[in-house]
C-alpha cells in the first residue's frame, strides 16, 4: 500500500542529505504503472504538497495503458499546480511509427494545456524503440507545451542527435542511465532524472560540480564509482524493490516492500549491498 506519511521527511531528506531539489512522481522507481488511478492521484497531491516552497520541481508522470486514464491524470496534475508532467509510452498495443506515439501524446498533453510536457523515453521497458530524434520532428507544432524529454535508454547516438538538431528549440534533455551520465553530459545533457539520486544524490552532484569546472579527471572518479556500486549490485539481482532497499538503510526512511508481482529484495541483497556501498571511498572523503 502507498504510504503518505513519510513523503515529508522524504522531502526534507533529499534536500538535506542529497541536494536534490526535483523529484519525477510516479515514475519506474515509483512503481507508477502498479498503482491505480486513485493511488497516483493521492501521491502526486502529496508531493506537490510537501514540495511547496522546497522542491523547484515536481514532475508527476501520468502515462498509462489507458488514453483515458492518461488524461484524467494529466487534468489532476494541472489541477494540483504540478510543474509538468511526463508520459510513457504505451507498452501493450504499443505505437508502431511516429505518428501513432505522437497523437496520443498529444492527447494527453492536450488536457493540461498550461503544464510543461515530457516524453519519458524508455525503450528497455517499453519495448518502443522509436527514435526520440525522429519524434522530436515537428512535435512543438503538435504538442506546444512539449519541454523536452527523459532520455532512458543507452542510445547516446541517438541522444546526441537530438541535442545536435534541436537544442535551439530550448527543450530540455534529461539523461536516465545513471551509470552513463557523464558521457550523456559531455554530449550536451541538461540534467538527470534517475534512482541512484535517490541515495547518490549528493555525490552526482559533486560529479555535476566536476564537470562543469570543468575537473574531468574528479568528474570521472565520482562516475567510476557510482558505476563500480551499480556494477555489483546488478550481479546480484538489481531492480525496483533492491533500489527500496538500498534507500532505507541509506536514508533510514521505511521505502516498504515492492508490490507483486515484484518481490522484496532478500536479506543477503541488503548486507552484501550495505557493504559494497560503505567501503567505497568516494573523491570527498567521505
Amino acid at each position: 500500500q502507498i504510504n503518505l506519511s513519510v513523503i515529508r521527511q522524504y522531502v526534507d531528506y533529499l534536500i538535506n542529505k542529497q541536494n536534490v531539489k526535483n523529484v519525477f512522481v510516479n515514475g519506474t522507481t515509483g512503481e507508477g504503472l502498479s498503482l491505480n488511478i486513485q493511488e497516483r492521484k493521492q501521491l502526486a497531491e502529496e508531493w506537490v504538497c510537501q514540495g511547496k516552497d522546497k522542491l523547484d520541481h515536481v514532475i508527476i508522470h501520468v502515462g498509462a495503458l489507458s488514453l483515458p486514464e492518461s488524461q484524467e491524470l494529466a487534468r489532476h496534475a494541472a489541477a494540483i499546480g504540478a510543474g509538468g508532467i511526463a508520459v510513457i509510452a504505451p507498452f501493450l498495443f504499443k505505437p508502431t511509427n511516429k505518428d501513432e506515439l505522437i497523437a496520443f501524446l498529444q492527447k494527453v498533453a492536450s488536457e493540461a494545456p498550461a503544464v510543461p510536457f515530457y516524453y519519458y523515453h524508455i525503450p528497455p521497458l517499453t519495448g518502443v524503440k522509436i527514435h526520440v530524434e525522429e519524434l522530436l520532428d515537428g512535435i512543438k507544432e503538435r504538442i506546444p507545451t512539449f519541454q523536452g524529454v527523459k532520455f532512458s535508454d543507452r542510445d547516446l547516438l541517438d541522444f546526441a542527435q537530438c541535442i545536435h538538431k534541436y537544442e535551439r528549440e530550448q527543450l530540455a534533455f534529461l539523461y536516465g542511465v545513471d551509470e552513463q551520465l557523464l558521457s550523456a553530459l559531455a554530449i550536451g545533457a541538461d540534467g538527470a532524472v534517475g534512482s541512484t539520486y535517490n541515495y547518490l544524490g549528493q555525490k552526482t552532484n559533486l560529479m555535476l560540480e566536476a564537470f562543469a569546472k570543468p575537473d574531468l579527471a574528479l568528474a570521472r572518479k565520482y562516475q567510476f564509482l557510482t558505476g563500480e556500486f551499480l556494477n555489483f549490485v546488478i550481479k546480484l539481482g538489481f531492480g525496483v524493490a533492491q533500489t527500496k532497499a538500498v534507500m532505507t538503510f541509506v536514508s533510514g526512511i521505511p521505502m516498504g516492500p515492492p508490490r507483486l508481482p515484484l518481490v522484496n529484495a532478500s536479506e543477503e541483497f541488503v548486507v552484501k549491498a550495505k557493504a559494497k556501498l560503505d567501503s567505497i571511498v568516494w573523491p570527498d572523503g567521505d
